[in-house]
């Protein structure tokens, strides 16, 4: 876990604040488009952890066919050893719907008051955040990075202009002068266009995905006869 191998909790003067990002899904199945998000995420950004964090259950959308047990599994699969990024359990472990605002607050209570939080989102979630649970509250904990969509110039719904004025800045050092309140939009290099989606139909058809998905992540769905059809 990206905590225990660096403990900033009993960091000395002098030692830097840790630069963490919560990457949330519903990962069904982790991809290599989610994977290399991550990674590249974690250059741009200079973070030293990715939590990827398993929607146990999802408020905004329906319920995955999977359980969240397997995606946890197939999720900590793909990563293997990548330096950096966290498969972590937090929402399997609370009750209830999985509140973006909840996980934020346990990250920050586990990080402390000066650390780095970012929130990351893709831009289609982004223009529906001014409709999630205590949105305001999304930036007193913490910031929010937007993966970038370059191809989409259309006007940002009005009650989502309001809750980000003010906010947006155009670097990473501007973004971690402060342990929180402020918005990035960030392109990443590669823009994997991978849908889970199709790899869903694609399997339930007995079609191939291979390049599409870890090696790993696909031999743990052939092992547990995941999204057969029924």
């Amino acid at each position: 876990m990206c905590a225990a191998e660096h403990p900033y909790s009993t960091a000395g003067a002098g030692r830097r604040l840790p630069h963490v990002a919560m990457l949330g899904g519903t990962f069904d199945p982790v991809h290599l488009g989610h994977l290399r998000s991550a990674v590249e995420l974690r250059m741009q950004l200079g973070l030293d952890c990715v939590h990827m964090i398993p929607a146990h259950v999802p408020p905004h959308r329906a319920a995955p066919g999977v359980s969240s047990a397997e995606r946890l599994a197939m999720l900590r699969a793909g990563i293997g050893d990548t330096p950096g990024l966290y498969a972590d359990d937090r929402e399997l472990r609370r009750e209830g719907p999985s509140y973006s605002v909840d996980t934020l607050r346990s990250l920050r209570e586990e990080y402390g008051d000066e650390a780095r939080l970012v929130m990351v989102v893709g831009h289609d979630a982004f223009l529906k955040l001014a409709h999630w649970q205590d949105p305001k509250a999304l930036f007193d904990i913490a910031h929010v990075v937007v993966i970038a969509r370059p191809d989409h110039a259309a006007p940002l719904p009005q009650a989502l202009q309001k809750l980000i004025d003010g906010r947006e800045v155009q670097t990473p050092e501007a973004l971690f002068e402060t342990p929180e309140g402020r918005l990035m939009q960030l392109a990443l290099p590669s823009r994997l266009a991978v849908s889970a989606t199709a790899i869903r139909r694609w399997l339930q058809q007995g079609e191939s995905v291979r390049y599409l998905l870890p090696e790993p992540v696909l031999s743990h769905i052939t092992r547990a006869g995941l999204y057969r059809s029924a």
